[in-house]
């Protein structure tokens, strides 16, 4: 497994991550979780809503404190995080408030009973709170003990650039990374918005949907499976129309059939390449992966050795496949930082 920093900070996260959003049954955690800590991933992910759907606001949180009792693992070995915005449906139980904040991080700790997340992430922006009461409520669940960090979700960098302004105004703690969508078929936020944060700030992403809700694994690249994932809720169907509607299907599937066949040239199932290929980008911090199946895991895993098969000329037949690289004006992969990165380490 290979370890970064995440963004500006000291803390290391492997280069994929393990994400708990649609786990809904205990004793497969119990299975996949020591399962993954094994590997070498040292990060794991969860929400405050994560189960809402199925159950209840908090389930998952649930089921993964039962089952981090269970694993054998020094908590200073562990990079635990959960998320804020949606803890139910009455007026204060979401959002960003500060009583939110305050009463939403008290209530995910005593779910997943623990003292401390390392990272606690703002789910989404609120814009219907102001900027300071936002920052002092992270503040405050910091100095609490309660956090290490805080980061983002699917900011804007001008949202971002302004919670930095006011934390310096304030003598507050910046967020250090964005929990952002990103995948060989979606570029535009971390290729494009987000290269001022990585250049100036050394800012962080744990991304999701590295294989675009299972799109990129090849599974549908003939048709929809009966058992996929795609038929276990409002959420993942929400996936496949994004890149596999009606308007787009033909062209998605020229797509992925063709990243199917440079994936075999490198050496890699397809599902490896897309993990690989964010591996190969080193503003990734962590990619987020929900493998269920003990196979899945495994070839997963296996991307991060096999990174380095994606030569030059590799990317360049890929990026002939996507055709959809965003124009920044300058050769994003090779660019050198402003600022130096320590970002890799092995073990």
């Amino acid at each position: 497994m290979e370890y970064r920093f995440l963004g500006d900070t000291g803390l290391r996260v492997s280069a994929l991550g393990y994400g708990f959003m649609d786990f809904a049954d205990q004793s497969l955690l119990d299975d996949m979780l020591p399962r993954a800590y094994k590997s070498g991933i040292n990060f794991f992910d969860c929400a405050e809503n994560y189960g809402f759907d199925k159950f209840y606001h908090g389930y998952v949180e649930e089921l993964l404190g039962n089952s981090l009792k269970k694993l054998e693992a020094d908590r200073e070995d562990l990079v635990v995080t959960t998320k804020l915005f949606s803890g139910g449906y009455t007026p204060n139980k979401k959002g960003l408030s500060y009583k939110h904040l305050t009463e939403g991080i008290q209530n995910s700790l005593n779910r997943l009973q623990l003292d401390y997340v390392d990272v606690v992430f703002a789910h989404r922006d609120d814009l219907d709170v102001p900027m300071e009461e936002i920052v002092r409520g992270f503040n405050q669940i910091i100095e609490n003990g309660q956090a290490f960090y805080w980061a983002t979700s699917e900011w804007s960098a001008d949202r971002i650039m302004e919670a930095f302004a006011v934390c310096d105004r304030l003598g507050m703690i910046r967020p250090v990374a964005d929990q952002c969508e990103y995948n060989m078929l979606y570029r535009q936020k971390m290729e494009k918005e987000y290269v001022n944060l990585f250049e100036k700030h050394n800012y962080g992403t744990t991304v999701w949907s590295p294989l675009a809700g299972g799109v990129l694994t090849g599974k549908y690249n003939e048709g929809i499976p009966e058992d996929s994932r795609i038929g276990q809720g409002a959420f993942f169907k929400q996936v496949l129309d994004k890149y596999m509607g009606d308007s787009k299907i033909e062209d998605t599937r020229k797509i992925l059939k063709g990243i199917e066949e440079v994936s075999k040239e490198a050496g890699m199932s397809m599902s490896q390449f897309a993990l690989a290929w964010l591996v190969k980008n080193k503003d990734v911090s962590t990619a987020i992966i929900g493998s269920k199946k003990v196979g899945q895991l495994e070839e997963n895993v296996k991307a991060v050795e096999l990174a380095g098969n994606i030569t030059r000329e590799i990317e360049e037949k890929l990026e002939k496949v996507l055709g959809n690289r965003p124009d920044v004006g300058l050769d994003w992969k090779s660019r050198t930082p402003l600022k130096p990165r320590r970002h890799v380490s092995t073990l």
